[in-house]
């Protein structure tokens, strides 16, 4: 269930991509995974008979089914060792949860718009002629999207200068950033980070472009390069499944935790979920 809804969000493999978390390299212990409402706080994702744990030691409780469907496959995956370093999708969750910065959704929107201010696509070459052209090509379309779709402003510049952010294009931004919940405004902003560029965060969480297809506008003058003078292979593709992975899972939860719980579970699936967790058994 969860792999189709990845697919259709043009999300890589999630191959690729709690009891407190162990130690990187500790040896799986348990068999089972599976998920469990619990009423009044959310979904619980159990490894065996152990519900997870953040690393401040709360039970983790996510806000949706989806997301806890993402982060039970995401451990049902992990095969004799737990790898916690490929768990990003957990790594946040514990992150969203636990808050060990103690920041507020105001704090995270502003972050995001200072990412805006610098935005990769935002920022043109001069030369060569050849990169001039495939910027453009690449770029504008995701700039003319968030023009049309936001009604806003959005400044181009060619020089090391940032360009200038009208305040009705700051406004707007921080009116729709504003609506995502405090899940999603970390998964956001991670991918935000990620690929260095609001603007394309924005179009992979509306569908407008896959994960692999914003890497790659995000890295566009790094693939101009590579075009020119050759791929070292083992670097870059290491390098390119990572980043890939980080994306992904910025974009699960950023998706997945602004799904809203179906009302349409009758009496008996209730009492059925809970006397028989949703199993992810390997």
């Amino acid at each position: 269930m969860l792999r189709n809804f990845v697919l259709r969000l043009g999300i890589p493999s999630f191959n690729r991509c709690c009891c407190r978390f162990y130690k990187p390299g500790r040896k799986r212990f348990y068999k089972n995974v599976s998920i469990t409402h619990s009423e009044g706080k959310g979904y619980e994702v159990n490894v065996d008979r152990l519900k997870l744990r953040t690393p401040q030691g709360q039970v983790l409780c996510l806000p949706s089914e989806p997301l806890a469907i993402a982060v039970a496959t995401e451990w049902d995956l992990q095969k004799d060792v737990i790898r916690l370093d490929t768990m990003h999708l957990s790594a946040l969750c514990n992150t969203v949860q636990d808050n060990p910065s103690q920041r507020k959704s105001e704090q995270v929107i502003a972050a995001a718009l200072r990412f805006f201010e610098t935005d990769t696509i935002c920022f043109r070459a001069e030369e060569p002629e050849a990169l001039v052209t495939l910027q453009k090509e690449e770029w504008d379309p995701v700039v003319h999207w968030a023009q049309q779709s936001f009604e806003m402003s959005v400044a181009i510049t060619r020089n090391l200068s940032a360009p200038p952010v009208a305040q009705d294009t700051r406004r707007i931004l921080s009116q729709h950033l504003a609506s995502y919940n405090s899940w999603a405004l970390t998964g956001l902003e991670y991918v935000t980070l990620q690929l260095k560029s609001l603007l394309l965060c924005l179009a992979t969480l509306d569908l407008q472009i896959s994960v692999e297809r914003a890497i790659f506008l995000s890295r566009l003058e790094e693939e101009f390069q590579i075009a020119q003078w050759g791929r070292v292979e083992a670097a870059h593709e290491v390098e390119e499944l990572e980043l890939r992975a980080r994306v992904a899972a910025g974009t699960l939860l950023a998706r997945l935790a602004s799904e809203s719980t179906k009302k349409q579970h009758c009496s008996s699936r209730e009492e059925q979920l809970h006397s028989s967790p949703t199993s992810f058994a390997s």
